[in-house]
């Protein structure tokens, strides 16, 4: 039986395993001190993966094997792909599984996080094409000369564009797990791993990152957890009359101070996330029309495809033959 996740480690040949094992300590830490003030709080069901069971030889020298195999996994809601010692390309070829898991896994709407040069399997998945991105210094002309269509923010130590987050280094990526932690557990609970797993408490994540402009950071906590409430659940059916009661508001006082937030309406919100899952599974996926309107919350495919037209001024059919029709012409 395949196994669902919350969060998926993946160990790779001549990986630097500190981009994967620092992250694990510090959500183990956030799940045993949230679970301390409270028994019920969430439990985060990691676990580490691998092409095969058997050992992988890091960068250090050492061997790490996996919990489990990528085969061993049916969803994971959160994938972190390490970063790979010096040219990651010739590791890269020799696991094209990894590439066709990451693109499963994207489909499903799992978060993908890649830390330094891993940020090269994402995109040598395509998952990248057009999106911002960000990786360690030292690869920046290579990176830019082998994906010429990912947007490289050289400035920026994390990107994030809808699903996809990069960190260019073993300390960014520190700080995107405070963040998680935070969206999970809460502010207590990330300030008290942050204070033990670093001798100073770092910037904030939003103030070093790079992220989309459907994305606009704000200081009203409640909406904060209603904006990822909603990114996480947007592949479900949704009445926001439920989700302003979740939040403790009435529709009224839920709009006005969502639409004050983040200069949007929830219902706006709402539909930009999705049609932004419609656009990556149109341009990275073979889903038809229908599926991929079912598999971003919308049970009627005219309504779908008229909203996407709406937005877009372009039909879901139409937009899917132009993306391809870039990428075919930028690979030959």
């Amino acid at each position: 039986m395949k196994k669902r996740l919350g969060a998926t480690f993946l160990v790779v040949e001549d990986m630097l395993a500190t981009s994967i094992t620092l992250p694990i300590e510090m959500m183990n830490a956030a799940e045993s001190a949230a679970l301390g003030r409270d028994r019920r709080a969430k439990r985060l069901n990691i676990a580490t993966a691998s092409t095969r069971k058997e050992s992988v030889r890091t960068r250090s020298g050492f061997n790490l094997e996996a919990e489990l195999t990528l085969d061993d996994i049916g969803n994971s809601d959160m994938v972190i792909i390490p970063s790979l010692w010096r040219n990651p390309r010739p590791i890269i070829r020799r696991n094209p599984e990894i590439i066709r898991w990451l693109q499963k896994l994207n489909e499903k709407g799992a978060i993908l996080i890649a830390v330094g040069t891993g940020c090269c399997f994402l995109a040598e998945a395509g998952l990248l094409n057009g999106k911002a991105a960000t990786t360690h210094w030292h690869y920046f002309d290579q990176f830019q000369r082998d994906y010429p269509d990912v947007q490289l923010k050289r400035q920026y130590f994390i990107t994030q564009s809808g699903n996809i987050y990069c960190a260019a280094s073993v300390n960014a990526v520190a700080d995107l797990t405070v963040h998680f932690i935070h969206r999970t557990y809460g502010q207590e609970i990330a300030t008290h791993v942050q204070r033990n797993f670093s001798h100073e408490i770092r910037r904030a994540y939003e103030s070093t990152s790079y992220y989309d402009d459907k994305h606009r950071y704000h200081p009203d906590e409640d909406i904060v957890q209603a904006q990822i409430w909603l990114q996480d659940n947007c592949q479900k059916e949704i009445l926001l009359k439920n989700v302003a009661e979740k939040f403790d508001m009435s529709v009224r006082t839920f709009n006005r101070r969502f639409k004050n937030a983040t200069g949007k309406t929830p219902l706006q919100y709402l539909q930009e996330i999705r049609i932004d899952m419609a656009k990556d599974l149109l341009q990275t996926s073979n889903l038809s029309v229908s599926e991929i309107a079912y598999k971003v919350g919308y049970q009627d495919m005219g309504h779908f495809s008229s909203l996407f037209k709406k937005l877009l001024t372009t039909t879901p059919s139409d937009y899917r033959a132009t993306v391809r029709a870039k990428l075919f012409t930028a690979s030959t």
